[in-house]
């Protein structure tokens, strides 16, 4: 059985996606052990609580220093004994030893196809606001790995969605959730669970 912490900023869609897909049997032998968010607000936290799961809030604001905070985050992530670590709209930089710890145990999901529209400062509606000004025609969503850079780790899963006249970063946003998010991010977690991912040379492969 595949033990996943999730970490989350916000409201928890992508999270909410993950439980249900687990519940409709579209995950299997996995099971979700800890939500935690860097917001006490946070309604991610409610979406786990409603399904029984512990959650923590280790917040920025309540501690001197980063290095204090990033430690507190490292022993709270440790003390569910994690398989693996699912970002799903977490907006804080891990901390290195986190990295290093988990090494190919973290994904991240983020709203376009990497390498487009990706890396420092794109992030939530940003991302979809610069595929609108730039006009593009398809964008989608990816699961990567995590490394030491921003959005840079082996790619998982990606899927396109068509950008349609008339989109606002909105519509756009929605869209991408319901068609890529919501799915390639169970995909990921299931092909992770059952051991059908294989990465070598930075390129993760998901074995049929």
């Amino acid at each position: 059985m595949l033990r996943v912490v999730v970490l989350v900023s916000g409201g928890g869609t992508n999270l909410q996606a993950i439980l249900d897909a687990i519940d409709q049997g579209k995950i299997t032998n996995t099971e979700i052990v800890g939500v935690i968010s860097n917001k006490e607000d946070a309604y991610g936290l409610i979406r786990a609580k409603n399904h029984g799961i512990r959650t923590n809030c280790v917040s920025m604001k309540d501690y001197k220093n980063r290095e204090e905070f990033n430690q507190v985050l490292l022993d709270t992530v440790d003390s569910y004994k994690p398989d693996l670590i699912v970002l799903a709209g977490y907006l804080v930089i891990l901390p290195p030893q986190l990295i290093e710890q988990y090494r190919e145990r973290i994904i991240n999901i983020h709203p376009s196809l990497i390498p487009s529209f990706c890396g420092a400062g794109y992030y939530g509606l940003k991302v979809h606001e610069a595929v609108l000004k730039r006009g593009n025609k398809i964008t989608g969503a990816t699961v990567h790995f995590v490394d030491e850079g921003t959005d840079t780790g082996p790619i998982l899963l990606q899927k396109a969605v068509e950008v349609r006249n008339g989109d606002t970063p909105e519509i756009l946003q929605k869209r991408v959730m319901e068609e890529a998010e919501w799915k390639i991010l169970p995909m990921a977690i299931d092909s992770i669970a059952n051991g059908k991912v294989l990465i070598k040379d930075n390129i993760a492969t998901i074995i049929e």
